[in-house]
């Protein structure tokens, strides 16, 4: 690993260490060995965040979900060990937290989303303890599984914000492992199951929203869709909902819990927001399917801090970084940019122990399975593809840039 001059000037500089810009990074010195690379990552661990739904339900080790970032960053790169503090993109700059200046010639802009843990009041204070749990964070998945095995009866909350959210279907795939947990361990009788979403519908794509609802269904779990978490009274262990009426009018409603599960809310990160290479929504304003940005040629983003309207999954990560570092390499050399996002993402959705929904889709929700296998069907084979086949996948394959066919085929359904 090399470590940053004091010139802090780079051929081509990557912002954020996670799945894309690692991917990015990998990919693009596996194609040309000779590229000035540079990665500005703040964090010393770097996670495998899909597991930690497993985590959380008991059935995966935090401990393999984390590795130090020097030992997943390509040796090549030049780690840069700080965090941005603001972009200035007409000057091909950018300017670090501690006050140094980075000089780029091509941008790639992917740190990921923000999980905004003070939106919601009280949350902060109680996360981690008497109840109150959440996957979305490496230091408090393993406590869902305390919480879980601790559970003897009474109110389980789980908890959607409105998008955006990464991995959309995480904060629905911890309901029904705790639901199958409870009736492996006939505790569902003396169990009030209870799915609060900000949203207003189960799934983004329609065509799985009558199969996830038949699962919450099976067990029994209530859905509450429109209902904003926005406080919890952690001494009373009452939550509080914010949720529109008839006539639109916001009114708020109190759950008491036993067992809380909350899903943060989302946004992009500031230094991103307040950026001019953000959109009106505070996200990197892309081509959705070159990945380019829409006013700086020599700037891509991809991932969850990008404005690429899809779902924030690494599956999604993984067909994007195929298309930014093409069309990068493309516009080093030159040429026109030709490589193609489709939109293309999945979604494993977990719904019991030993069991998956794969919901793969593209842009404008087109069901799209890659394999000759019904969409809708759980299946004991995308379990075992979940949690055995693809994190040594992610580790071994992705992050070392060895990249799939950029076009994605898919296969008609049987």
């Amino acid at each position: 690993m090399n470590t940053p001059s004091q010139s802090l000037s780079h051929q081509v500089v990557i912002v954020g260490g996670g799945t894309a810009g690692t991917t990015v990074a990998a990919s693009l010195l596996r194609q040309r060995p000779e590229l000035d690379v540079a990665v500005v990552e703040p964090s010393e661990v770097h996670y495998y965040q899909p597991a930690f739904t497993l985590v959380g339900g008991g059935t995966y080790d935090m401990d393999s979900t984390r590795r130090a970032q020097k030992e997943t960053l390509p040796e090549t790169a030049t780690w840069i060990h700080a965090g941005v503090a603001t972009f200035e993109p007409d000057s091909n700059q950018l300017t670090l937290e501690d006050g140094r200046q980075v000089q780029y010639e091509h941008l790639v802009v992917a740190p990921g989303i923000k999980l905004d843990w003070d939106r919601v009041e009280g949350l902060r204070e109680a996360l981690g303890s008497n109840g109150v749990c959440s996957n979305y964070s490496p230091e408090t998945a393993p406590y869902t599984w305390e919480c879980l095995r601790q559970f003897r009866g009474g109110n389980a909350i789980f908890t959607q914000p409105p998008p955006p959210l990464k991995c959309a279907g995480a904060p629905q795939k911890i309901a029904y492992l705790a639901a199958d947990h409870l009736r492996r361990n006939d505790l569902a009788p003396e169990s009030n199951l209870q799915f609060y979403s900000g949203a207003g519908a189960l799934f983004s794509v329609p065509d799985f929203v009558p199969h996830l609802q038949k699962v919450m269904d099976r067990y029994g779990i209530g859905v509450n869709q429109g209902h904003d978490l926005v406080a919890i009274d952690a001494e009373r262990k009452v939550a509080r909902f914010a949720t529109k009426d008839a006539n639109g009018e916001t009114t708020e409603v109190e759950q008491p819990y036993d067992l809380l599960h909350v899903t943060p809310h989302q946004t992009s990160p500031d230094f991103v927001k307040q950026s001019p290479l953000a959109n009106a929504d505070g996200w990197v304003d892309v081509d959705k399917g070159t990945t380019q940005h829409t006013r700086y040629p020599n700037v891509f983003s991809l991932g969850d801090a990008s404005s690429l309207p899809t779902s924030k999954t690494a599956a999604a990560v993984r067909k994007q970084a195929p298309v930014t570092v093409r069309n990068l390499l493309a516009r080093l050399d030159g040429q026109a940019l030709d490589a193609q996002y489709d939109g293309y993402t999945s979604c494993p959705l977990v719904t019991a122990y030993g069991k998956v929904m794969l919901a793969e889709f593209m842009y404008d929700g087109v069901v799209t399975p890659t394999l000759p296998l019904s969409p809708f069907k759980e299946s004991r084979f995308y379990w075992v593809v979940k949690k055995h086949l693809l994190p040594p996948f992610y580790w071994n394959q992705m992050l070392k840039g060895k990249e799939p066919d950029i076009a994605h085929k898919p296969l008609k359904a049987g």
